[in-house]
């Protein structure tokens, strides 16, 4: 595939994204975030697996420190998320009255 159809792939799926997400109902978030963070897994296996391949080539530091970069963004989208349904999930617990 040649860069402008990888291109425009990127920018639909931004825009449909985009719409998703501002479309789902407050109800709905909790489960949308648990989705995401385990994709956010998936993205780090893959960077692992990039990291290690490049570290295994000849000349692969690129790969390498794309690989480690692709952890750490994925490990801040994970515990984000995870503070944020917390935090979602809270809002929805009963007070204690005194």
């Amino acid at each position: 595939m040649d860069f402008i159809s990888i291109l425009s792939i990127f920018v639909l799926a931004c825009f449909v994204g985009y719409y998703v997400v501002w479309s789902v109902t407050p109800a709905l978030h909790t489960p949308l975030m648990a989705v995401t963070n385990a994709i956010s897994s998936v993205i780090i296996v893959g960077a692992l697996i990039a990291a290690a391949a490049g570290a295994q080539a000849d000349g692969g530091q690129t790969a390498k420190w794309l690989g480690l970069v692709g952890v750490v963004l994925a490990s801040v989208n994970i515990f984000g998320g995870f503070a944020v349904t917390e935090r979602m999930l809270a809002m929805y617990k009963k007070k204690e009255r005194k």
